[in-house]
This record gives C-alpha cells, sequence and structure tokens, in this order.
C-alpha cells in the first residue's frame, strides 16, 4: 500500500488517499473501510443520455464518486472489494443521494475519511505501507486426487489454487492406469507451484500430506526438474519442507502451522510467532488456568489490575458497525499498551486467528494468577439488577460472557453448589486444551 496524502486535525479526523499495490492491501483496505466513512475512487458507471429527438443512449462513462459507506464486502477467492453506498457530492451525470458500488481495483488510489482515526485504524495503515510485510510461506496440502496450493502471509491465507484429479484405483496386476494417474496428477501441482510461487520471497514451501504422498511427489518433482531443466525448483529445493497431514484440505494448515519443525523453520515469522503465542495460551488454560482468560468483560476486568501480559484480539472485532464496541475495543488495546503489555493482532483470514474467533475473539494471557476472576463474574451478575430486556440483551451478545465459562443463576442456588459448577468448568476446560 501506498499512502499518497495524509490530511487529518489534532482530533485525528480528516482523509488518507491511499493506492493499494499488492493483493493483500485489498485485504488491509477491507478492514480500514469501515461503514459511515465517506470513500472517494475512480469508477466507470453506465451514463443514459436523451437528445432532443427523444431518443437515448448508454454509454459507460469513468467518473469519481464520493459516497457515504453503507456496506463493505470482501471475496478472499479474488481479492476483490466491493463497497457500497450513497453519493454525497454530485456531478453532471450523477444526483445527490444516488446509491452505487465502488468496486476497489489494484493500482487505483482512493481516498478515505474518517470521522475519527483511531490507533487501531493508524496501526492499519502504517502496518499496509511497510513493504516488508509480504508473503514468505507457501503451502501445497495433499492427499489422493487433492490438492490445495495456498500463500499464507501475515495476515491471512491466500487460496491460490485448488486440484482435483481423478486416480484409478489400484487393481491386482493391473498399477499402470493408477501411476499414469498420480503423474498427471503430481504435473498440475508442479504446474501450480511453478505458477503461483514466487522463490524471490518465499522462505519456505511446505509440503503436506498423509502417508507418503508427499514423499513420492517431492521425488517426482526434482526427476521432471532435472529432466526439464526447471532451475527454479533445483536452486530452491532447500526451501521444500515435507510433513504430515491428516488430509489434503485446506483446514489442514492449522495443525501444519504447529509443527515445531514449522515453527523453527519460520521463527521470524509473524505467522509462526502467532501460533506459538496462542499454544502458549492453551497450556495456561489446561496448566495453569487462573492465568488464561478469554471473553470481553472478564479481560477486561484483568486490565483494570494490569495484569495482561499478551493481549490475543482479531481484527474481525474491529469490523463491528456498532461504534461504542468498537470503541470498547480500541479503548482495551490502547490501555494494555500503555501498562506494559503486548497487543497481538490476529487475522480472521489465517488458520490461529479462526482458532482465536472460536474463543470469542479476544483472549489475555496474564502476568500472574488471578483465581477470583470468574468469581467476580459471577458474583457481579448475581448482585446487579437489570429488568427483563437488559437480562435478554446480555444473552444474546456473545462478547458478555464467555461461552465455554458457564453462567450461572442464583435464585437460591448455595455457595457449594457454585464452588461445584466452577470445578467443573475448569475439568471442562482442561479437557478442550489438552484436545487441542
Amino acid at each position: 500500500m501506498r499512502l499518497i496524502k495524509k490530511n487529518l486535525d489534532r482530533g485525528l479526523s480528516g482523509e488518507l488517499r491511499l493506492e493499494p499495490e499488492e493483493q493483500e492491501d485489498m485485504w488491509h483496505a477491507y478492514n480500514l473501510i469501515a461503514v459511515g466513512d465517506s470513500l472517494r475512487a475512480s469508477t466507470v458507471r453506465k451514463v443514459v443520455q436523451t437528445t432532443d429527438t427523444g431518443t437515448s443512449t448508454t454509454t459507460r462513462k469513468r467518473m469519481t464518486l464520493t459516497i457515504d459507506v453503507k456496506t463493505v464486502s470482501y471475496d478472499s477467492a479474488a481479492c476483490a472489494l466491493r463497497i457500497k453506498g450513497c453519493t454525497i457530492e454530485e456531478n453532471e451525470y450523477v444526483k445527490k443521494g444516488s446509491y452505487h458500488t465502488l468496486d476497489l481495483e489494484l493500482h487505483n488510489a482512493f481516498t478515505l475519511h474518517k470521522h475519527e482515526w483511531d490507533s487501531i485504524a493508524m496501526d492499519r495503515v502504517e502496518m499496509a505501507c511497510n513493504p516488508a510485510h509480504q508473503a514468505d510461506v507457501a503451502a501445497v496440502v495433499m492427499h489422493e486426487g487433492l490438492a490445495n496450493v495456498c500463500l499464507i502471509t501475515e495476515h491471512l491465507t491466500i487460496h491460490r489454487q485448488k486440484i482435483e484429479h481423478t486416480i484409478p484405483r489400484k487393481r491386482k496386476g493391473l498399477c499402470a492406469q493408477h501411476d499414469r494417474g498420480m503423474e498427471k496428477f503430481f504435473d498440475t501441482i508442479i504446474a501450480a507451484i511453478i505458477k503461483h510461487i514466487d522463490f524471490s520471497l518465499i522462505k519456505a514451501v511446505i509440503i503436506a500430506s498423509p502417508g507418503f504422498i508427499k514423499d513420492q511427489f517431492f521425488q517426482y518433482m526434482l526427476n521432471k526438474a532435472t529432466r526439464d531443466d526447471e532451475r527454479r525448483l533445483l536452486e530452491n529445493r532447500n526451501k521444500f519442507l515435507l510433513l504430515h497431514s491428516s488430509n489434503g484440505f485446506k483446514h489442514a494448515l492449522t495443525e501444519i502451522l504447529q509443527d515445531p519443525l514449522v515453527l523453527n523453520r519460520l521463527s521470524d515469522t509473524k505467522a509462526a510467532e502467532e501460533m506459538k503465542l496462542l499454544d502458549q495460551f492453551m497450556r495456561l488454560l489446561n496448566d495453569e488456568p487462573e492465568k488464561a482468560y478469554y471473553g470481553l468483560e472478564v479481560v477486561e476486568k484483568a486490565n483494570q489490575s494490569q495484569a495482561i501480559e499478551y493481549l490475543l484480539i482479531t481484527d474481525e472485532l474491529f469490523r463491528n458497525i456498532d461504534f461504542t464496541k468498537r470503541r470498547r475495543f480500541v479503548q482495551l488495546v490502547d490501555s494494555v499498551k500503555e501498562s506494559g503489555g503486548t497487543v497481538r493482532l490476529f487475522s480472521s483470514m489465517h488458520a490461529s486467528g479462526e482458532r482465536l474467533s472460536q474463543l470469542t475473539g479476544i483472549a489475555a494471557i496474564l502476568r500472574f494468577p488471578m483465581p477470583d476472576l470468574d468469581l467476580f463474574d459471577e458474583h457481579h451478575h448475581h448482585h446487579a439488577e437489570v429488568t427483563n430486556e437488559e437480562q435478554d440483551e446480555l444473552e444474546n451478545d456473545n462478547l458478555s460472557h464467555n461461552p465455554n465459562r458457564p453462567v450461572h443463576h442464583f435464585d437460591n442456588t448455595d455457595d457449594d453448589q457454585s464452588m461445584d459448577n466452577n470445578r467443573t468448568f475448569k475439568e471442562n476446560s482442561r479437557a478442550e486444551a489438552s484436545a487441542w
């Protein structure tokens, strides 16, 4: 992403002019553009012109429109961004207040105006404009007849190509058809690797499969590269990493990125750091649950005691259309940073971010144990006087409670029952962390 112009006042309202230069920049733009912002960009629109004789002609004209953003959608497969809204400036072809859809494109600059550029948005701009942030890991996960080629960047997993090929079954004395099918399947994968992987940027290429398919493919690829004098594959053979996976589907990347061999090879990448941090959180949830908590309210309470060492939070939470909730997350992040804690922003399009999203999207590793946090949460709900409408709102808000920590109702429940429930929760949490 290239920052062309910056015009912000002291209150951090104002506008930035940005130009997306890579496909991942479209993901950054998706996280920057929010409902209520103003977006100005060049677009093509059909214009109907009527002559004096009553005949009309339709032409497509390129123009610059400014819209009040209503919806933002992102197509991860095509890395495309569509923003719908109503125009707030009139020109000779488009009336003010009419609806239009802007399709953001690479190398097509846009101007984004916000009433408040908070710290999360400014960090996103700095991150996007840093040329060091690029895809540095590629992965090919496969099983017989199916393969997926992916690029793993710092912020998302980009699915490049899905390969499906029918492989004839092996039959006694008739293996030739099966072997020819596997060779065609491997040839298609090799072509996809050459097409989608830039070895000048990629630090490692993961080849993963169940059984020995990965080994058969790697040997076949080297033999074919030698025959065809494919120097890119031969010169970068040391970048290939052969690993086990349970299947060839994309979600197998989650287990692959936890492999210690991968973490050692990719120790300087953000993806590996996130997986390590998430592993550390799950181990603490199993062994020392008083130092690992997730869910907004309990994490905020820990922050009040300046107990948070690491805050894990997904970028999905900052795309909330509720401005009050977004500000609540921003204030939490700023407060953790001020108290000396470390904040890790996980991408919801990355394997690690998908896992964190299952834990409400927000978690914390504490500097010291705080065994009373759960009891505080229960005590707080016991003594709070809420109306039926407020209680319904709390139950419907998925950020109010940690779904894996029990919400107790204290109608006539004694303290012994509460202690039993708390022990049951901890046993369930340890079991879940061990299974993961």
